[in-house]
């Protein structure tokens, strides 16, 4: 692997929400010159106690006034970035393991050099301690796949094929949680049946990823007008499932409380995100849900909700920071350190230049 050094650029704010004022660091984990880091979300973030570890793409930044300021038709790198005292300071990492898969191209992009998308083995134990998983797609919709580890990220298997369940499509990200040895739930995005991004669902391997089980749909069939996608899940009793879904311009919840075979709507946490940006949903410490999110109008940041009852009721917004040049900014992955404090990353820029990977280092 080659390595570079990361950018650091603390600065100091206040908090800018009714909340009692707190401190709020912003750090820059990673910027290059002409380059396009972004999607945090799409790949997570694993945590050891203060060693974090998160995946992002790197790509070539071309100038747009809307949308996502990527050049298309240009190879896309896949990152790591390393922190090993809790998001303090952060290495980069270039991993082979994870490069894209040949002869399929993601929308525009070259296809990759990596290791070609083939059935797993199984036997996966998803409860070894350096354990990680990352889901990627190639594709929106398209094939998916997945790779994990046992060693903290420094090396991963695969890249190993995901179904998408007769949907002709899928386009699954990072949101799984262990249930057992060889148990795990993985929270993906399936084609509508117009062949369109997406509907949720919950997905299951009881054997170490060998096979995959459709468990049941996240709600229905969004209309044609929306779609639902990237979910973020947590557990909130013995049976009970709390998975939060993006949407075009808000964030809903949803409950299951037989592990994921049927769900119904909770209520909606962030009713306006903009023009739509995933969540990320943590534990803190205290027992409090915390959800994280881009917020993709003016002013555009990165902003913060709190839940003290699984999900049945949420705070209002505490903005993290409000200073985005435009939309192409979000999609966080939260962590909390052994000392209380919250790092959440994402990717932003000021003044619709280069992207860069930002982290938040607060006190919720």
């Amino acid at each position: 692997m080659r390595y570079a050094t990361a950018i650091l650029a603390g600065v100091l704010l206040s908090c800018s929400s009714g909340a009692p004022e707190s401190a709020v660091r912003h750090l820059t984990v990673f910027k290059e010159a002409g380059r396009f880091a972004a999607w945090p979300a799409n790949h997570g973030m694993w945590q050891w106690g203060n060693e974090i570890l998160f995946g992002f793409d790197n790509g070539e930044f071309e100038f747009r006034e809307q949308g996502h300021a990527i050049h298309r038709e240009k190879p896309v790198e896949q990152m790591l970035a390393r922190s090993l005292d809790g998001g303090e300071t952060w290495t980069i990492e270039r991993p082979e393991d994870l490069r894209l898969p040949p002869g399929i191209a993601y929308q525009r992009y070259p296809p990759g050099e990596g290791r070609p998308i083939a059935d797993c083995e199984g036997g996966i134990d998803f409860t070894h301690p350096d354990f990680a998983f990352t889901a990627r797609m190639t594709g929106n919709p398209g094939t998916s796949r997945f790779y994990h580890s046992s060693d903290r990220g420094r090396t991963w298997a695969g890249a190993c094929r995901l179904p998408d369940f007769g949907h002709g499509g899928s386009a699954a990200r990072t949101d799984y949680l262990v249930n057992g040895k060889h148990d795990l739930f993985l929270f993906t995005t399936l084609a509508k049946s117009n062949g369109k991004e997406g509907r949720v669902a919950a997905t299951r391997t009881r054997d170490g990823g060998k096979t995959w089980t459709l468990e049941g749909y996240v709600g229905p069939e969004p209309p044609e007008t929306d779609y639902s996608i990237m979910p973020a899940t947590q557990r909130v009793g013995p049976t009970a499932l709390l998975t939060l879904v993006r949407h075009r311009g808000f964030i809903d919840a949803w409950r299951s409380e037989d592990d994921g075979k049927t769900w119904t709507y909770a209520n909606r946490p962030a009713p306006d995100t903009g023009s739509g940006n995933p969540p990320s949903l943590i534990r803190l410490s205290d027992g409090r849900l915390l959800l994280t999110y881009g917020y993709r109008k003016q002013p555009f940041g990165i902003r913060a909700r709190f839940s003290s009852d699984d999900g049945a009721t949420w705070s209002d917004e505490r903005i993290l920071r409000d200073d985005g040049g435009n939309g192409d900014i979000g999609y966080p992955r939260s962590a909390q350190r052994p000392d209380g404090q919250v790092v959440t990353v994402y990717y932003y820029h000021l003044e619709n230049r280069e992207r860069s990977i930002e982290a938040t280092i607060w006190r919720p």
